[in-house]
């Protein structure tokens, strides 16, 4: 009897654009998990991958859409806030739009609108505001969880969900292998979290300063859950230098973490032998 997978993708914005590397190579090995547990962008990818969509169909996608500036401004064009009360608010800016609406016009067609409808088990974390806890979501509506789950705060409204206010899943819990437990032989978890980069030009301004101590704070809650109970394979792109929001980044991304499908291949061996 050949051996199980679950994999965990972790949170980091446009850094997960690398797990579309991670989901290549096990196409490449015919290897499909038995679960999925995602963070924030890694719940989006595994979104895609529950789905039934390959790793190249999502690198296509994702391609098609990101490498094209003119593209993207469509997109969130069509993402924009609903009506005219919510524009005039406070003026239009990112923070006051809909996560949920910028997924829907981002995310390929194959992407069903239900947990029930996807082809493999997934499990998306939210982190509750006020409940102060993490939040599991595995069945039901699927975009309020991912967008739940991919609230950054300060870039993205709060999501609610039911009656509940939820910001992103990677604040409680960052790469959630945790979730995967039990599910299979092995566990494979990816961490695109990154942490603060000096690119000898200028200080850091006060966003940086918000993104790179929520970086630390993740890598801090990374590190002691490692402590405890560590996956079969957990591996780290180098996707330090990129932000949150590079996402038209794209082919820098792709590039500078391709080394990530051999490794991941060679892990994998290891374990297969």
């Amino acid at each position: 009897m050949s051996a199980t997978f679950a994999l965990a993708l972790g949170g980091g914005g446009a850094r997960g654009l690398a797990h579309i590397h991670v989901i290549e190579a096990l196409d490449e090995l015919g290897i499909r998990p038995v679960a999925i547990a995602g963070s924030s962008i890694g719940a989006v990818m595994g979104a895609g991958m529950a789905a039934g969509l390959t790793g190249k169909e999502i690198h296509e996608h994702s391609r098609a859409v990101l490498g094209r500036p003119a593209e993207v401004a469509s997109r969130m064009w069509r993402a924009r806030p609903g009506t005219l009360s919510e524009m005039v608010e406070t003026g239009i800016r990112v923070s006051q739009f809909n996560v949920e609406r910028i997924l829907k016009s981002f995310l390929p067609e194959g992407v069903p609108a239900t947990f029930e409808e996807l082809k493999l088990p997934l499990k998306v974390t939210a982190t509750d505001y006020y409940g102060h806890c993490l939040q599991v979501f595995e069945e039901g509506e699927l975009f309020s969880a991912l967008a739940a789950s991919a609230a950054i705060p300060a870039v993205f409204k709060p999501v609610t969900r039911g009656n509940t206010l939820y910001i992103d899943g990677g604040i409680y819990n960052p790469v959630p292998f945790d979730l995967l437990e039990g599910l299979a032989d092995h566990i494979i978890a990816i961490d695109v979290v990154g942490a603060p980069f000096e690119n000898g030009r200028k200080p850091p301004n006060s966003i940086d300063l918000m993104f790179g101590a929520s970086q630390l704070m993740m890598q801090s809650i990374i590190a002691n859950k490692l402590g405890q109970n560590p996956p079969d394979i957990f591996l780290r792109p180098p996707v330090s230098r990129f932000k949150a929001l590079d996402f038209l980044k794209i082919d820098q991304v792709m590039a500078e973490t391709v080394a990530i499908k051999e490794e991941l291949k060679h892990a994998l061996d290891e374990i297969l032998r």
